[in-house]
C-alpha cells in the first residue's frame, strides 16, 4: 500500500501527507484578531481574540486576498469539494422560496431552480484521496443535500447534516463543535495508529438556525461568541496534531463558507452578496515546507483545494475533469510568491437569486486588480480596482470602459462555457404590488 501511496512522489520514502480541513460558517474576511492582509491594518477584526487562529497563522501562511466560491452556503460547500464552480455545477443557492412549482413569482425576475444535491458523479476531494489509501472523514455541517457523505469519499462521518445538526436543532452549538472536534481528534488518533495518511474536514455549524430560532437574525456580538467557540475547537485540533507527532506530515487549513450577515467592516455587503463582504473570507494554512508567518497576496479560492491536495499528495494526473480550480503548492513552498495554474484565469461567482439585503440576482468577475459587479434587475455593471478600493466605495464603470467592455464579455462567455442558470424576466411582474424594500435592502451595507 505504502508504493502506492508515494506514487508520484519525489521519493519513496516521503511518508504521504495529512490534510486537516476546518471550514467555519459565516465568518468573514475580519472576524477573526489575524490582520489578514499584512499591508492593511483594517483586515483585523475588532473586539474579538482568536488566540488559536493567531496561532496558526503564525506557524503558517495566510492569504489576503482570497474567496468562498458562493455568498452562501451550499453552492460553497460543494464547490471546496469538487473544485467546480456552483455555476457549473448548476447549485448556486440554497432553494428559490418556492413550496411549489406553480407557486407565483413576485420578483421583477424568476430565479432558477438550484440544484440541491450534490451530484454523485461529481468527483469529491475525499472521492480524489480514497482510492489512494487515504482515511476520509467529514464531521460537522454536510449541506449538500440529502445523501450520505458515504457515497462522496467519505468513510466516516454525522450523516447528510444541515444547519440543526446530528440531533436536528435550532440551537446546535456549543455542543455539536465540540461533539465534531473530539470525533475528528478520535479519528486521527486511529489513523496513526494504523499508519494510514488521512483527509479530515470539520465543518462548523450556525450557533443557531435563523429559520427556527425565531427568526432573530444573527448579530455581530453572536458571530463574536461563534468565533470564539471555533477558536476553541482549533486550539484542540492543533494540540491533537502535536500530541500525535504529526506536525510535520500534516497540513492544516482554515478558511469559511462565505461572510457574515452584514457587519464584515472595513467591507461592503455580506452574506447572500456579491460584495467583498460576501466573498472574501479568511484562508490560513500551516504544514511542511510552509513558511511560518507569511502572507500571501496571492489570488486564492475555495476552488483551489482539490487540485492543492492532489498536488501535495502527489496526484497529477487524471484529475477530475471541468475542474476550476488551479494548485496552491507552489505558491505555499515559495513564500507565498508565484503565479496558479487555471483553467480560465478570471475568478467568476455567479448568483442568480434574490436574497437577503441584496440587490437581486447578481454576477462578479475578478481579474488582476479589477472586479465586476453585474446587476441583472437593471442591467447595470459597477468596476472597483481591489488594490486601492477594496472597500469598493468608488465606482470606475464611467471611467474605464475599456476595461467593463473587456470583463463584461469574459463574464458572458464563462457563464455561456458552463452553461450557467440565469435569472428569466417575470411577465407577471407588477412593481405595485411590491413591498417598499421588496424584501431586501441595498447591498452596500456598511458598519463605518
Amino acid at each position: 500500500m505504502l508504493a502506492q501511496l508515494a506514487q508520484g512522489s519525489a521519493a519513496d520514502s516521503t511518508p504521504p501527507p495529512n490534510f486537516v480541513v476546518i471550514l467555519g460558517e459565516g465568518a468573514g474576511w475580519t472576524s477573526t484578531s489575524i490582520q489578514m492582509d499584512d499591508r492593511n491594518p483594517e483586515s483585523k477584526g475588532r473586539g474579538i481574540r482568536t488566540p488559536n487562529l493567531e496561532r496558526l497563522a503564525a506557524e503558517g501562511m495566510r492569504f489576503s486576498d482570497a474567496y468562498a466560491a458562493s455568498p452562501r452556503c451550499t453552492p460553497s460547500r460543494a464547490a471546496l469539494f469538487t473544485g467546480r464552480s456552483p455555476a457549473a455545477l448548476h447549485m448556486t443557492f440554497i432553494g428559490d422560496g418556492r413550496r411549489h412549482d406553480d407557486q407565483a413569482v413576485s420578483t421583477k425576475l424568476i430565479p432558477p431552480r438550484a440544484l440541491l444535491e450534490l451530484p454523485e458523479e461529481s468527483i469529491t476531494l475525499a472521492g480524489l484521496l480514497k482510492p489512494r489509501g487515504y482515511a476520509t472523514a467529514h464531521f460537522g455541517k454536510w449541506h449538500v443535500g440529502q445523501v450520505s457523505p458515504a457515497r462522496h469519499g467519505f468513510d466516516e462521518s454525522d450523516g447528510p447534516t444541515g444547519n440543526g445538526g446530528p440531533d436536528n436543532v435550532a440551537n446546535p452549538n456549543p455542543k455539536q463543535a465540540l461533539a465534531m472536534t473530539a470525533h475528528g481528534i478520535s479519528f486521527m488518533e486511529r489513523q496513526v495508529k494504523s499508519s494510514r495518511p488521512f483527509y479530515l474536514q470539520m465543518s462548523h455549524y450556525p450557533s443557531q438556525d435563523e429559520k427556527r430560532g425565531g427568526g432573530k437574525r444573527r448579530t455581530p456580538k453572536d458571530s463574536r461568541e461563534e468565533m470564539n467557540t471555533v477558536d476553541k475547537t482549533v486550539g484542540g485540533v492543533l494540540d491533537a496534531i502535536q500530541l500525535l507527532g504529526l506536525e510535520r506530515t500534516t497540513y492544516v487549513l482554515y478558511t469559511t463558507d462565505h461572510g457574515t450577515p452584514g457587519h464584515n467592516f472595513p467591507l461592503t455587503g455580506g452574506k447572500g452578496t456579491v460584495w467583498e463582504g460576501g466573498l472574501r473570507v479568511p484562508f490560513i494554512i500551516q504544514g511542511p515546507g510552509i513558511k511560518a508567518g507569511a502572507c500571501s497576496h496571492v489570488r486564492a479560492s475555495s476552488l483551489d483545494l482539490l487540485p492543492t491536495f492532489a498536488e501535495l499528495a502527489g496526484i497529477t494526473q487524471n484529475l477530475p475533469a471541468g475542474l476550476e480550480g488551479g494548485s496552491l503548492a507552489s505558491v505555499l513552498h515559495d513564500e507565498g510568491v508565484g503565479t496558479v495554474q487555471r483553467s480560465r484565469q478570471p475568478f467568476v461567482v455567479h448568483f442568480p437569486h434574490y436574497d437577503k439585503d441584496a440587490e437581486g440576482p447578481a454576477s462578479a468577475i475578478l481579474l488582476g486588480d479589477y472586479k465586476l459587479i453585474r446587476t441583472y434587475e437593471t442591467g447595470s455593471v459597477r468596476l472597483y480596482d481591489l488594490t486601492r478600493d477594496p472597500k469598493e466605495h468608488h465606482d470606475l464603470a464611467g471611467q474605464l470602459q475599456d476595461t467593463v467592455e473587456e470583463m463584461n464579455g469574459q463574464l458572458s462567455a464563462y457563464l455561456s462555457a458552463v452553461n450557467a442558470q440565469m435569472p428569466k424576466p417575470n411577465p407577471a411582474y407588477n412593481p405595485g404590488n411590491q413591498p417598499s424594500d421588496q424584501g431586501r435592502r441595498s447591498g452596500r451595507n456598511r458598519d463605518d
